[in-house]
């Protein structure tokens, strides 16, 4: 996936170049709109001094002001022990080098998103209703795509593009407002017509300069979640996870309350829900990432993501040329589980990383279960209930008065 690290990376910049040409743009002819053709310069350097002050918000600060803008609050693992055991079994299956943040917002919608500037300094902030709504395995499959984001870097480019559009929306309304509640003889009675005309292009500039920054920020967003999929199902080797948890997200029809144009293509979902997808969706079409998800029947792999793909859509693969040159074959979990090879074979990264997360949760005091229909259930030292429900084959465990202790 290196390739589509250096993409994103290369993309955080052109979408910084082009954010800053639209933002001088506004800013030289707000300037001469409102000041005459002396103004013009003055405009420039405003917009140019806005656009350097957002971009080292950005990437000082950019993840906070969206975090905070959302309504999430971070939280402890005493909060939520098992959310904070998933992100760092993703952590460690990822080979992250720094534990995410994890934040929760008090919203009943089920959602997730993950921000920051780099591996090393990123988030995850999950919904209220997606704790209560998902299963553990969901779950899991809904983390291990935000990890995706923050591996494949995606969190930098909605972090700079959130902050951008954000500074391009403030100077459009600063004119805007500036205009409807001024004095007409401020704008119109001087310069004649030509006045006029400077006046109406500002107008004009200022209501497409937002909408022109949006739709960059829109440019990317669809194949960065096929991506994320594929990543998410090559952490959890477990495909059904994440197409049972988004489909119960997409059968959820409450909007995220924080959400706004901003930060919806942060989201796994479209946070509004009930919208039609279309040219400037930020997601793609749900129903079709649950089907890809699916028909993955043979494996985990990139390769079989990628197959998925094209046999659902009908459209060349999505994934990039050195995702599929990788040789490493990852197995489905209940496979991987069942199998009982005659010859050892070595171990594989994904399953020395499932290794040590489970060495990690046995320090811990978690109790083993291996179900018959190949789901390892791994329950917390204070679970409190004598029995457990599989959610894969839902067979009932009875529970020793040993675990629930």
């Amino acid at each position: 996936m290196w390739e589509q690290i250096r993409i994103n990376k290369r993309n955080s910049i052109v979408l910084l170049m082009s954010m800053a040409m639209v933002l001088f743009a506004l800013g030289a002819v707000i300037g001469h709109a409102w000041i005459g053709p002396q103004g013009a310069g003055m405009g420039l350097l405003i917009a140019a001094s806005v656009w350097l002050v957002m971009t080292l918000i950005s990437f000082s600060s950019g993840d906070q002001i969206l975090l905070a803008s959302s309504g999430a609050v971070e939280v402890t693992s005493e909060v939520h022990p098992m959310l904070f055991n998933i992100v760092e079994e993703m952590k460690i299956a990822a080979a992250l080098p720094a534990m995410p943040k994890i934040y929760i917002i008090p919203d009943p919608s089920p959602n997730a998103f993950a921000t920051g500037r780099s591996p090393q300094h990123a988030a995850v902030a999950v919904t209220e209703g997606l704790l209560v709504k998902l299963n553990r395995d969901e779950l899991q499959g809904v983390i291990a795509h935000e990890v995706s984001h923050i591996v494949n870097r995606d969190i930098l480019f909605i972090t700079l593009a959130g902050v951008m559009l954000g500074a391009a929306a403030l100077l459009s309304n600063v004119f805007l407002r500036g205009s409807v509640y001024g004095s007409r003889r401020r704008y119109f009675g001087r310069g004649g017509g030509g006045q006029v005309i400077i006046i109406l292009i500002a107008l004009l500039v200022a209501i497409l300069a937002p909408l022109m920054v949006q739709i960059l920020y829109f440019a990317l967003s669809r194949k960065r979640e096929y991506l994320a999929d594929a990543g998410a199902v090559r952490l959890t080797r477990y495909p059904e996870g994440l197409a049972n948890a988004l489909e119960k997200i997409a059968g959820t029809r409450i909007p995220v309350a924080a959400a706004n144009k901003v930060t919806a293509p942060m989201y796994i979902a479209n946070p509004f829900h009930g919208e039609e997808a279309n040219l400037f969706s930020t997601h793609p079409p749900m129903q079709e990432r649950i089907d890809i998800l699916r028909k993955m029947a043979y494996g985990t792999a990139y390769q079989d993501y990628d197959r998925a793909y094209q046999n659902v859509t009908g459209r060349a693969g999505v994934m990039p040329a050195s995702a599929l040159r990788e040789t490493e074959s990852v197995p489905p979990y209940s496979a991987a589980q069942t199998s009982t090879p005659s010859v050892p074979q070595a171990e594989t990264k994904a399953q020395q990383h499932i290794r040590i997360g489970d060495f990690i949760r046995q320090t811990q005091g978690f109790t083993f279960i291996a179900c018959p229909c190949g789901v390892k259930l791994k329950l917390p030292p204070n679970l409190r209930t004598d029995k457990v429900m599989c959610p894969r084959c839902k067979k009932i465990h009875e529970l020793s008065t040993k675990t629930n202790n």
